[in-house]
């Protein structure tokens, strides 16, 4: 039949006197179905297509969103790996001042005792009494 045609273009055949009549209308009806099934059918195509595309879609932004994300990442590991260098290279040099001042301060501490042996001994006595009142306190 002329399924393939919209219902508008279907060609008009003439009706016949009774039931025949009934009949062309029967096939007439049917045509306009075939006609609805077919555009029903070209619908469900086209949505199936579109949810192809807009998978499609998603995946393409879900990869270049990972992509950008992965360069935030290395953007900041780069960053806080100077920062800690940056950390790293200050406490290092804190900790050779440290070490230097140290040895300062004890070089001092002997040269003192040098020149002065018995106000040593009494400072020492006068720092031992202190720790021994504290420490018999907290027991």
């Amino acid at each position: 039949m002329n399924s393939h045609l919209p219902p508008e273009q279907t060609p008009e055949r003439p009706a016949p006197s009774g039931s025949s009549a009934n009949s062309a209308r029967s096939d007439a009806d049917d045509i306009r179905r075939d006609g609805l099934g077919e555009t029903l059918s070209q619908l469900s195509r086209d949505v199936a297509s579109l949810k192809n595309t807009f998978a499609l879609l998603a995946s393409q932004a879900s990869g270049e969103a990972a992509k950008t994300m992965r360069n935030m990442s290395e953007a900041v590991a780069s960053q806080v790996g100077d920062a800690a260098s940056g950390v790293a290279d200050t406490s290092s040099d804190l900790a050779t001042s440290a070490k230097q001042q140290a040895k300062t301060f004890a070089s001092e501490l002997e040269a003192m005792a040098r020149r002065n042996p018995l106000g040593t001994i009494a400072g020492t006595l006068v720092v031992g009494v202190i720790v021994g009142m504290m420490t018999r306190g907290r027991g």
